[in-house]
């Protein structure tokens, strides 16, 4: 970040150096020699004080105003008949005075150097001297005026960080109200999930529950169907409770954590429920994962267990999870019915497409189709892992 202060000090030293050189240029090129007495050395010393101490900080102008007041009138008293030796210092004294002190002080200080503009005219010798008109003119340019711009200069700055404040504030309102605005929908969107959506949800769940109860025997597909019904309709209420956490804005310490690949063995007890036969196997060494990363595997793996028992054959489903760098590796094999085979080409199926974006969103790649010289088919998804997400 830049140095602010440090960069005021610079030019603050700057201007002090350019009001000598020109201050003690003019005296020595314009007053009398070096060699006509103490007092031109005097007049020379003091105004090269006085003008050095306009590097001097913001709080010591009032008296830096002061000093070069004195050293008008000084001057106008040991060399009446030469220039004084603070014109170009009288002139910044004056604007510093009006930029940096308050209203009682900036006054007092331009009060100070008005009079001792009008001593030393007073105290000079010369054609103009003593012309009242000259002095007005003289007091107005060198005094008043420097001054009035310094105190124009500072209400203009004050101006300006107010409008900046002012749009400050408005945009931290704009922000709020549309951080509003979306908790509001957000809210709206888990209310109307909830009245319809879980509802229904309930509704089949309890429906199935009572059909498979009503049914006689104890081990029928139909009972097998009606228990895969129920507990889907109780792994989707979860699900929906988790996203109405979500949407309600519930941290993670209240909200229930989205499931990841510790539920697998949850989700293929439910596709073993329905009478798909399912197995998952592990290659290579296990890994933590980023949970970004673990709920969408997870996702992967449900849409592609559902896709098998929608459109499969109703052979075995393998799962397999490969964590061998550079990659971790989810694959979904299973038999596919001959009768929907544009579902395992097609990529504007729905359930492809999420799972395709879901890849996509980590860089990753997915493929999908038959196996070679077999019927059945896979969907393999293939995620890049940098080593830094490695435990």
């Amino acid at each position: 970040m830049r140095d602010i202060s440090g960069s005021l000090a610079r030019q603050s030293m700057l201007v002090a150096g350019v009001c000598l050189v020109a201050d003690v240029g003019l005296f020595l090129t314009g007053g009398p020699s070096l060699t006509s007495g103490w007092q031109v050395w005097l007049v020379l010393v003091g105004s090269v004080v006085v003008d050095a101490a306009l590097a001097g900080p913001a709080r010591s102008s009032g008296w830096v105003a002061a000093g070069h007041a004195v050293m008008l009138v000084v001057s106008a008293s040991l060399l009446p008949r030469s220039p004084v030796g603070n014109n170009a210092g009288i002139l910044v004294a004056g604007y510093r005075a009006g930029a940096w002190l308050e209203t009682i002080p900036a006054l007092a200080a331009l009060v100070t150097l008005v009079a001792g503009l009008a001593t030393s005219h007073l105290l000079s010798i010369g054609r103009s001297s003593h012309d009242w008109r000259f002095i007005t003119v003289n007091l107005l340019a060198s005094g008043l005026m420097p001054w009035l711009v310094g105190r124009y200069t500072t209400a203009r700055r004050a101006y300006l960080a107010e409008l900046q404040q002012r749009a400050e504030r408005q945009r931290h309102d704009e922000q709020e109200a549309i951080r509003r605005a979306i908790t509001e929908d957000r809210i709206a969107i888990a209310r109307d999930l909830h009245d319809v959506i879980s509802h229904h949800v309930s509704a089949i769940g309890i429906h199935a529950g009572a059909a498979r109860l009503g049914l006689p025997g104890d081990d029928v597909p139909a009972k097998r169907s009606l228990s895969a019904v129920e507990s889907s309709s109780r792994s989707a209420m979860v699900d929906l409770r988790r996203l109405l956490d979500l949407l309600h804005g519930q941290d993670s310490g209240t909200a229930e954590r989205q499931p990841g690949l510790d539920n697998l063995d949850e989700l293929l007890d439910g596709v073993r429920a329905a009478g798909l036969p399912a197995t998952v196997s592990t290659l290579g060494e296990a890994r933590s994962l980023p949970s970004s990363l673990d709920v969408a595997l997870y996702r992967i793996a449900q849409e592609a267990l559902t896709n098998a028992l929608r459109h499969g054959g109703g052979g075995a489903v393998e799962l397999e999870l490969d964590f061998r760098p550079p990659n971790v590796t989810l694959s979904v094999t299973n038999d596919f019915s001959p009768s929907a085979p544009e579902v395992a080409t097609d990529f504007r199926h729905r359930g492809l497409a999420g799972i395709r974006q879901r890849v996509t969103l980590f860089g990753g790649q997915v493929t999908y189709g038959p196996l070679s010289g077999s019927t059945r088919w896979q969907v393999r998804a293939d995620f890049p892992l940098e080593e830094e997400s490695t435990p």
